[in-house]
């Protein structure tokens, strides 16, 4: 698969090089990265390995980042090493691929992908499925120590909001303002409505076209015309999978030098004592 470059790759161009993708040595690796059970069971790219971003993403004690060892572990268990080109892709927009693409660039995994428009996007353009789960070797992964340019922590968010720095709120406007907790169906994991002193409402779907693959380049800079490329920029969401979807718009896509993700997002804000809450009415929206 020659002439890509990342973060983006189409759908089209994956189908057209699938059989070199699909093979069971480590040059390539589909990930299908999914938050519902039964999903990645029922049909997925031919080649691709599962990973379930509850999970297999997450310390399932703390909810912190996954530690290397941890993460060597599962991406050697699928067949990674560290010169495999992986090409991640999921359901719900890409949300929960675009969380992995992060983590992976924060473990400073260098060839990665992003599969345009994700899994739903390649079923309703009907391109080849199966239900074979690849059998894949085992490999060696070693990763290393993390990026954390890439990574802000509660106190540097607390400095942020002191100094008037930049917070791009993810989340859909009902969540913003503080109407809603979550989204419709999902648990809120949050104790209070509103947003992060000083955060600016861009929701993540602004970022993608109703087929669910990213706007293009000039749309995007448009979007973030507001702000420079060497702006501080911290974005959020509630649980991070949103708000690493304008990470990725931001720091992959435009290349923005100092985008990072607060990891933490609002459940952890929100239900921090003593941390501020703004709300605002529909009106007050910037």
């Amino acid at each position: 698969m020659r002439d890509v470059t990342g973060p983006l790759v189409s759908a089209d161009t994956v189908a057209a090089n699938l059989d070199q993708i699909r093979t069971t040595d480590s040059d390539y690796r589909l990930l299908e990265v999914n938050v519902q059970q039964g999903t990645y069971e029922s049909s997925h790219i031919p080649g691709a390995v599962s990973l379930d971003w509850q999970t297999d993403l997450h310390d399932t004690r703390t909810f912190d980042v996954l530690s290397p060892a941890a993460l060597s572990t599962l991406l050697g268990d699928r067949g990674v090493t560290r010169e495999t080109t992986i090409i991640l892709y999921g359901d719900f927009f890409n949300w929960f691929a675009a969380h992995a693409y992060w983590l992976l660039r924060y473990y400073r995994h260098e060839k990665l992908l992003l599969l345009d428009g994700g899994r739903k996007y390649w079923l309703e353009n009907e391109f080849p499925t199966t239900d074979a789960v690849p059998a894949v070797p085992n490999c060696e992964y070693q990763a290393p120590e993390p990026d954390e340019s890439i990574r802000s922590r509660r106190g540097e968010v607390e400095a942020a909001v002191e100094s008037g720095g930049c917070l791009i709120d993810a989340r859909a406007p009902p969540e913003y303002r503080g109407d809603i907790l979550a989204p419709p169906g999902w648990n809120e994991g949050v104790q209070r409505g509103g947003h992060i002193p000083g955060a600016v409402n861009k929701p993540c779907r602004d970022t993608i076209q109703a087929d669910r693959r990213f706007r293009s380049r000039e749309e995007l800079a448009a979007l973030f015309e507001n702000y420079s490329p060497e702006d501080q920029i911290i974005v959020y969401c509630r649980v991070g999978e949103r708000s690493a979807l304008v990470w990725t718009a931001l720091a992959e896509i435009l290349g923005y030098e100092n985008v990072s993700y607060y990891y933490g997002s609002f459940v952890e804000w929100g239900n921090t004592v003593g941390l501020p809450v703004e709300s605002v009415t529909s009106a007050d929206l910037r």
